[in-house]
């Protein structure tokens, strides 16, 4: 028996190779119980709690860890037996580029989760377009930065490879310089959320609700029925009016009488007006006051405000004042101003 153990195969005895499958039997003893028990306690502590980042956690240390704590066994059982040199450089470069693969995974989930938490943390209701843009760039970058780390683990050279990129990279960003400018502004409106779609907006003298907001460009569908393209910079860059956010509105407005109202009507008028927009439920009256002599008309300024952003309900709280003054001023006599003017005919002896 003892003739048999110290028998000599490819380099190594029984002995050796019992010994090294006996270290990784240990190890998969030891990952397996990590797994059955402490896994299973972290997944009752996970349920009780509200939180779903516990869970994830949960989730990739079953997914990424374990494999890479099997295969850490793996490595270590191997390393205990002599092999050829060419059969040891198979066997690391197997072990790193399995590794590297599994690391980078692992981290391009948990930068794309972080960024989906960010996201829904900020209780934004548009997620689509502008995640998976990001997402896609995210996993790009981590894929570029690990396999140059593979790469140079496995021996290549790669730092001609990345000063020819960087040559490269400028030339590519000199010649795509806009469309840079128009990734780079796409992030700062992912981050910074301006806006996001369905926000009614103005930017400069064009107006409408925000239709898709792309990697190159922003969509906002005008209130005629047109579609407006904006590159993301020129939004960026942009004074914005976004209207979605507004909690109340505020409305001012004129009106003009003539000048033959007597004094007693005007006095009336700011009063009547209060009362007749604190009839509506979502509208608080600010002020009316007589303003000014016009050219031709005694003008009110009038200011009150509006529970809401929406456009439609600040019409129709405006068209019932304007009826209802209309009314009011015609029961009282009052007469609304118009262009006019008065000549004067002397007669010259």
């Amino acid at each position: 028996m003892v003739e048999i153990l110290q028998k000599i195969f490819y380099q190594n005895t029984l002995t050796d190779y019992l010994i090294s499958l006996g270290i990784f039997g240990v190890c998969v003893i030891l990952i397996k119980f990590l797994k059955i028990v402490a896994l299973k306690r972290l997944r009752k502590w996970a349920e009780a709690t509200e939180t779903e980042i516990d869970d994830f956690i949960i989730k990739q240390v079953e997914k990424f860890i374990i494999p890479i704590l099997y295969l850490a066994g793996f490595y270590t059982a191997q390393s205990y037996i002599e092999k050829s040199e060419s059969l040891e450089k198979i066997v690391n470069s197997f072990f790193i580029i399995v590794l590297t693969i599994l690391i980078i995974r692992l981290a391009v989930i948990s930068i794309n989760y972080a960024i989906r938490f960010y996201w829904m943390k900020r209780e934004e209701s548009s997620k689509g377009e502008s995640l998976r843009g990001i997402s896609t760039f995210v996993s790009l970058l981590v894929w570029a930065v690990g396999l140059i780390f593979l790469l140079d683990n496995l021996g290549f050279q790669v730092t001609a490879v990345v000063a020819g990129l960087g040559i490269g990279g400028i030339a590519v960003a000199l010649a795509a310089q806009t469309i840079l400018t128009d990734l780079f502004s796409h992030f700062v409106i992912f981050f910074d959320r301006p806006f996001q779609v369905g926000d009614f907006i103005i930017i400069d003298d064009k107006l409408g609700v925000v239709d898709k907001i792309g990697i190159k460009t922003t969509r906002v569908k005008s209130l005629t029925g047109e579609q407006l393209v904006f590159s993301n910079k020129d939004m960026t860059d942009s004074r914005i009016h976004n209207f979605k956010r507004m909690e109340k509105r505020r409305v001012l407005f004129t009106i003009g009488v003539t000048y033959q109202t007597r004094l007693e009507l005007l006095k009336e008028i700011p009063e009547l007006i209060k009362n007749i927009i604190e009839e509506n439920d979502q509208a608080i009256f600010d002020r009316a006051h007589f303003k000014e002599y016009g050219d031709f008309s005694l003008i009110f300024e009038i200011v009150y405000y509006v529970l809401g952003a929406d456009f439609n309900i600040y019409m129709d709280i405006q068209q019932k004042i304007n009826f209802k003054i209309y009314e009011k001023f015609e029961k009282r006599g009052i007469e609304f101003a118009y262009p006019s003017q008065t000549i004067f005919l002397t007669r010259q002896n």
